[in-house]
C-alpha cells in the first residue's frame, strides 16, 4: 500500500518584504512540485495604538501529485534548529 501526497501548505513569517517575495518567487522556480496558490500578508502588533512589530505573512500551497493519478512518492522531511 503506497501514500501519496497530494498537495501541502506552509505558512512562513518573513521579516521584510523583500524576504516573503524571495520566498514566493523561489517556490515559483521549483521543479519538484506545482506552486498551485500562494498569498502575502502585512501584519501588525500594536500595543497602546503604537505598532510595537511587524511581519509578512506568507502562504504556499503546493502540489504534489494528481489526485486521480498519483505518480510520485513524497517523503516529509522536517528539520528543527
Amino acid at each position: 500500500m503506497s501514500e501519496f501526497l497530494i498537495n501541502a501548505t506552509e505558512v512562513y513569517r518573513a521579516d521584510s518584504e523583500e524576504a516573503a517575495n524571495y520566498l514566493i518567487e523561489t517556490a515559483k522556480e521549483d521543479n519538484s512540485y506545482a506552486l498551485i496558490k500562494y498569498n502575502c500578508e502585512h501584519k501588525t502588533r500594536t500595543s497602546k495604538g503604537e505598532i510595537i512589530d511587524e511581519w509578512w505573512k506568507v502562504t504556499l500551497t503546493k502540489r504534489f501529485n494528481d489526485e486521480k493519478e498519483p505518480g510520485t512518492l513524497v517523503r516529509v522531511n522536517y528539520e528543527v534548529k
